[in-house]
């Protein structure tokens, strides 16, 4: 089940403020990040938490507070680390130039990488080395397959390829089930409802 969660909204919930669209300061950053969390830990306790959190309605974001908001979400989630005791995926929607410059520089200076969604379909962006960007396009295009399944269409050693396929699990990039990985949401380039 996909969490749809409208930043601009949390935003006027946490700070009781109707007009306010902008995403600024580490304080109101820590409260919409902890208004997520308790969204998603409402949701159902027994399955895999999908998020798509959505930018529509924000304005602008500042470093601190994409730092505060998607840094430490992805790096709490990661794993199923931070004190979290389930799998949770995020894909970001709505993000405009005005919100990538602070979301790309929180991106670099924490080695994390996330999923857009963009009109041409879920893009993989950050900081991630060549072969997980391959083998994440090759797990698009299959929308399911084992690790020597990938390694064949990239022409890589399995081994290799099953690395970088786990550690972009670890980063909740891609999800896996058994052997099998896959895009998250099990849709290849799709939207995410």
């Amino acid at each position: 089940m996909t969490t749809h969660i409208d930043l601009g909204t949390v935003l006027r919930q946490t700070l009781a403020a109707n007009l306010y669209s902008n995403l600024v300061t580490r304080p109101t950053g820590l409260a919409v990040r902890t208004q997520i969390e308790r969204l998603l830990k409402d949701a159902r306790p027994d399955e895999r938490a999908f998020a798509v959190i959505d930018f529509s309605h924000v304005s602008m974001i500042d470093f601190s507070c994409a730092d505060e908001v998607i840094a430490k979400l992805l790096m709490n989630f990661e794993g199923a680390g931070g004190g979290q005791e389930r799998e949770a995926y995020f894909v970001f929607r709505g993000m405009t130039d005005d919100h990538w410059d602070a979301v790309e520089a929180v991106l670099e200076r924490h080695g994390l990488a996330l999923l857009v969604e963009r009109e041409s379909g879920i893009e993989l962006v950050g900081v991630l080395d060549d072969r997980e960007r391959r083998a994440f396009q090759a797990v698009k295009r299959r929308g399911r397959a084992e690790s020597w399944e990938l390694a064949g269409d990239l022409g890589e050693p399995e081994p290799a390829v099953r690395h970088a396929l786990d550690r972009m699990w670890h980063r909740r990039l891609i999800m896996r089930s058994g052997d099998a990985y896959m895009p998250v949401g099990g849709l290849g380039g799709g939207e995410i409802a």
